[in-house]
């Protein structure tokens, strides 16, 4: 949860300004997950961005050093707090968030927050499933943990 000029380990970098290159001037997001949908999470950011803007919200300054290593404990860093550790908790992150909300919508907004929970559900009964079976005799021997390789087979 920080940004920094040029700096590489963090979520929002913004890189190097060169004058004879104004145009091409940009900023990175880094954070996102691959599993993220890029049209929810671009409106969100650009709907924060602006309401920074127009509310002249002010920028906390970058890092000195390398983003999450530093010697204040974990979410300590520049007064924020730190990300959720979970769906679970990202979800309940997100109902308290009047922005999101209000860029989403109402509809979308309860439709996004009915499905993480469900997914949420889903994962945890089948982890729940998954830790309550007991593995069968043997299972965990190398040899039942060993690789065999698959090539032609010969003679078949």
């Amino acid at each position: 949860m920080c940004w920094g000029h040029n700096n590489r380990s963090a979520m929002v970098r913004v890189p190097m300004y060169k004058p004879a290159k104004g145009q091409s001037t940009r900023i990175e997001v880094r954070s996102l997950d691959s599993a993220t949908n890029p049209y929810l999470a671009f409106a969100l950011m650009l709907a924060a961005g602006l309401k920074g803007v127009e509310q002249d919200y002010e920028l906390p300054p970058g890092p000195r050093t390398t983003c999450g290593r530093s010697p204040r404990p974990s979410g300590a860093r520049s007064g924020s707090s730190p990300l959720p550790q979970s769906l679970s908790d990202a979800i309940q992150v997100m109902e308290r968030s009047e922005l999101v909300a209000e860029t989403l919508g109402e509809h979308v907004f309860d439709f996004f927050l009915r499905n993480k929970r469900q997914e949420w559900e889903e994962y945890r009964s089948q982890v729940t499933s998954v830790r309550a079976r007991p593995l069968p005799a043997g299972a965990l021997t190398p040899t039942a943990c060993s690789v065999t390789p698959r090539g032609p087979r010969v003679g078949a």
